[in-house]
């Protein structure tokens, strides 16, 4: 099987969340199961110098307002396509932020020409390369099977989106209706009109053959209004195509054995001379209680609002706090102050080598998130032993295995649920957390159930392995 990736980002080349990590991570994965991908990617500068050898393989005279070329390449072991659309993409700051924080104001041109290069290929204009599935992923995708639902491909080339957060919809005015290459008797309820505005995200699941997300908790959250951000009812009415899929880990750059970001840790052993240097890195002395760490957009959507309230319980049991991330302006200044504290450490900002850092040398992760698709934090901190402390929402509740008295009588449990998503809740998980972490057998115990629990991506493949088989049967 051919499989054609339309993705915004991929790591390790353009990274801002899961999404890169997944769309960086599945292709290799899913090699053993009999399916070639190749991957589709706007031209960042980034992408463009990592592209070795590259070659022109299709041109557009006019690709939503410039020029543009599809260039054929590979870097970091990924079989790339890469629309070199200078007008579009070469640009500074953020791949879809602006200097002043601000969307791009051309983003729906941006990633409508990403989806329309997707649709040409599987209409057959690079020589020699024929998708038979084309997987999108989110709002920045999800024009691509309207697109070739419009084509000369639909029936015969099969599209999948994948949801990987809801809460985006690539949201933009009716007026760019025709700017985007949308029928306007497609605007309608039915189609891709959502509340007066064009979704992206809305197109995609409306005419993809099949839906997926990031974990089966979460596809049966998004069918409710509470989480489905208006769009419940059009997944409910297709739930028989939508299927929940947990994300995985890629396993060779998270491997606490061989990971040459962190300084010397060896699990379980190790795990005390890592957390004494990130204490150190951090401005923290040696503590009695759990040094827990965060990876994380500061946002309400994270809870990280709930832990700064519960965070008084943490400190009061000898507990520590180290913290990366940015986001949301208030809610960075409100960490910055809770640093005036002797065992708060923060950095705000984005660091991917610090990020292993932080596992490797917390006893706990704390992922407090008011909803979460999937979530991969947990599963770095499941892989190298530092346990997660998660709401009960999304993938945070198909990933940990809570510490009940029925999971600890088995010694089966990974880490700490909680719910409901309040401060209150997190302030008795983290009360609990530091009661385990007071009894070492029981610690090191879930530490090892943690690391032995299965994170990476083969089972996940293999059911998108299926699901790729089951359309391309329909397509035969």
């Amino acid at each position: 099987m051919q499989i054609l990736s339309v993705a915004s980002e991929c790591a390790p080349l353009v990274k801002t969340g899961g999404l890169a990590d997944v769309a960086g991570a599945l292709p290799a994965a899913l090699t053993p199961h009999g399916a070639t991908t190749r991957t589709i990617l706007p031209g960042y500068p980034a992408v463009k110098s990592a592209l070795n050898a590259p070659e022109t393989v299709m041109e557009w005279p006019d690709l939503f307002g410039g020029t543009a070329r599809l260039l054929a390449g590979d870097a970091a072991g990924l079989d790339l396509l890469v629309i070199d659309a200078p007008h579009l993409y070469d640009r500074g700051a953020g791949i879809y932020l602006a200097e002043d924080g601000k969307d791009w104001p051309d983003n729906p041109e941006r990633f409508a020409a990403l989806s329309r290069a997707a649709c040409d290929i599987a209409n057959g204009c690079v020589s020699g390369y024929q998708p038979d599935i084309v997987h999108c992923h989110d709002w920045q995708a999800g024009l691509a099977p309207y697109y070739i639902a419009r084509s000369s491909a639909a029936g015969r080339v099969k599209t999948v989106l994948t949801i990987h957060n809801i809460a985006f919809q690539g949201l933009t005015g009716a007026e760019r209706l025709g700017s985007l290459g949308i029928d306007l008797q497609d605007f309608t309820a039915d189609g891709v009109e959502y509340y007066g505005r064009v979704s992206a995200l809305k197109a995609g699941l409306q005419f993809a053959d099949k839906l997926t997300t990031v974990s089966p908790t979460y596809a049966e959250e998004l069918m409710t209004p509470d989480f489905g951000m208006g769009l419940d009812g059009l997944l409910r009415a297709r739930r028989a195509d939508l299927v929940g899929i947990l994300n995985g880990i890629d396993e060779t750059a998270w491997n606490p054995e061989t990971d040459q970001l962190i300084h010397t840790y060896k699990a379980p052993r190790g795990k005390s001379a890592n957390k004494r240097a990130l204490q150190e890195e951090f401005g923290l002395s040696e503590a009695d209680g759990p040094l827990c760490v965060v990876i994380s957009r500061l946002t309400d959507q994270k809870g990280l609002d709930l832990l700064l309230e519960a965070l008084p319980t943490l400190l009061e049991r000898g507990g520590q706090l180290a913290l990366l991330g940015s986001g949301e302006p208030g809610l960075e200044e409100a960490f910055k102050r809770a640093a005036h504290d002797p065992n708060v450490g923060v950095r705000i900002g984005y660091d991917e080598a610090l990020s292993h850092r932080l596992i490797a040398g917390g006893d706990a992760i704390l992922v407090p998130s008011r909803f979460e698709p999937c979530g991969l934090t947990q599963l770095y901190g499941l892989k190298y032993g530092a346990l997660p402390v998660v709401a009960l929402t999304g993938g945070l509740a198909d990933t940990v295995i809570p510490a009940t008295p029925a999971t600890m009588a088995r010694t089966l449990a990974t880490g700490l649920q909680f719910f409901p998503v309040s401060a209150g809740a997190l302030s008795n998980a983290l009360d609990k957390l530091c009661d385990l972490f007071s009894q070492p057998k029981r610690w090191s115990k879930m530490q090892r159930n943690a690391m032995a629990h299965p994170v990476g991506w083969d089972v996940s493949a293999a059911a998108y392995a299926t699901l790729y088989k089951g359309l391309s049967k329909e397509a035969s």
